[in-house]
């Protein structure tokens, strides 16, 4: 009994990471993009590299919002697919279209309203005067970018994860090449500086877009889902909107902790602001593949759910939490032995570097907490739990993390190295809870026992 068990658990947690890669590599190609216009923007000096991480701190606080709504469609289109609706689908996937660009018109409006007022986050006036024009840049690939994960989430949805991980990857050489020509000015270009850097975002998201738009329409894999849908979406966006807000949420606690832990960074100095987004930009590598990971997860969940097994439920939802912990504890060990070499891609600064690499090892710490609470979160989703995590995150990241962050670093003097044992108390406090709450939820829900 015990060997079959494992075999079946052996089976799932290979299913989940045959699921995840494609996804695994979409989100690593997201942030490698990130990390690329860091790496190339940070030869330019301290101040370039920390207005860059601020407003992408920023942005991303926001963007997360309209991203976390979305992802619900994954484990909904995967639900209705295990059941066999294919009017369902077809369904989401207006439904999609609809509100991604609904949600990226009213989010790029927030952000430029946020770069009109930059001085409201007290950083280092250079750093406030670039974050400015880079943010304002930057904004206008909301809608773009709205687009182009609400039909990612379709297709994840459908367990067809390849099609975003290539457009993902091309957009990635397009967004290196971009980098290097508009800010620096090569082949001719003007030297943009930070401008450039946003600059080749905007035309890499639209291209995206656009690039995923075609193939959904053209490929024939899809064509059934846009054939006529009977009915009106409005139960589905409705349904999508009660269950995709408080996951958007969800998301916008975590990264508000992460965003404020940058703000407050900021207050400290300019060294400490470019430390602080070297080791963000090392550990979102990390959590990228632990989210694709929970994005699979959620599908695994959400089939199960869609056939009525809860022992499925239980075991996709234990395999996404496994494979979460063993990654994890390599990402763990990697930041803890190779801090140094690893700041060094980055940067040379002899006051950056000391401080990059004490923050390394403490994300380092926290990996296998940050796993396991996006794995949770994800889990969940697909049993359309999404209130209780709703609290469980903001009670975790602001009543715990952020506030116990700012005293260790202002109150005891412990510098940015205190925000982020703040990050980590948050991360753990939040992994507790939610991995609890999978397994007391997963255990009421009304299916029948079945193997």
């Amino acid at each position: 009994m015990k060997a079959s068990l494992l075999r079946l658990y052996r089976q799932e947690m290979r299913s989940t990471v045959l699921l995840s890669y494609p996804i695994v590599i979409a989100q690593l190609g997201n942030v490698l993009m990130n990390v690329a216009a860091n790496m190339m923007v940070g030869r330019l000096g301290a101040a370039p590299i920390a207005s860059v991480g601020i407003a992408n701190s920023i942005y991303i606080l926001v963007a997360v919002v309209g991203m976390g709504t979305l992802a619900v469609l994954s484990p909904q289109v995967a639900t209705a697919r295990g059941r066999g609706d294919l009017d369902e689908c077809r369904g989401l996937l207006r439904t999609a279209l609809r509100l991604s660009i609904g949600m990226g018109v009213v989010l790029a409006a927030i952000l430029l309203g946020l770069a009109a007022v930059f001085e409201v986050f007290r950083q280092d006036p250079e750093v406030t005067r670039l974050a400015r024009g880079f943010l304002s840049i930057t904004a206008a690939s909301t809608l773009p970018t709205m687009v182009f994960m609400g039909l990612k989430y379709f297709t994840d949805g459908l367990s067809h994860t390849r099609v975003a991980m290539v457009i993902t990857l091309t957009g990635l050489a397009l967004d290196v090449f971009m980098n290097w020509t508009l800010i620096y000015g090569n082949l001719g270009m003007p030297a943009l500086g930070v401008t450039g850097a946003g600059l080749a975002v905007l035309i890499t998201r639209v291209y995206m877009a656009v690039a995923m738009f075609i193939y959904l329409r053209t490929s024939p894999v899809f064509r059934p889902y846009w054939q006529a849908f009977t009915g009106s979406i409005r139960p589905l966006l409705t349904r999508v909107l009660r269950l995709g807000l408080p996951g958007g949420f969800q998301y916008f606690f975590e990264v508000g902790a992460f965003s404020g832990s940058a703000v407050m960074a900021g207050w400290i100095g300019t060294a400490q602001l470019a430390a602080h987004e070297i080791a963000i930009s090392l550990a979102a590598l990390a959590y990228m593949v632990a989210s694709g990971n929970a994005a699979a997860g959620s599908i695994r969940v959400g089939e199960a759910v869609g056939k009525a097994s809860r022992a499925a439920v239980i075991r996709a939802g234990t395999a996404a939490i496994l494979v979460a912990v063993v990654f994890m504890s390599l990402t763990c060990l990697l930041f803890i032995t190779a801090n140094v070499p690893l700041v060094e891609l980055y940067i040379q600064d002899n006051h950056v570097l000391p401080i990059a690499t004490s923050l390394l090892v403490i994300a380092g710490i926290f990996q296998l907490s940050d796993g396991v609470q996006v794995a949770g979160l994800g889990i969940l989703r697909a049993l359309s739990d999404v209130n209780i995590p709703t609290v469980a995150t903001l009670f975790a990241y602001w009543i715990i993390g952020i506030p116990l962050g700012y005293w260790l670093a202002f109150n005891l003097g412990m510098g940015v190295q205190g925000i982020w044992y703040g990050l980590l108390a948050g991360l753990t406090a939040s992994a507790a809870l939610l991995t609890v709450r999978f397994y007391v939820l997963s255990r009421r829900i009304g299916f029948a026992m079945d193997n």
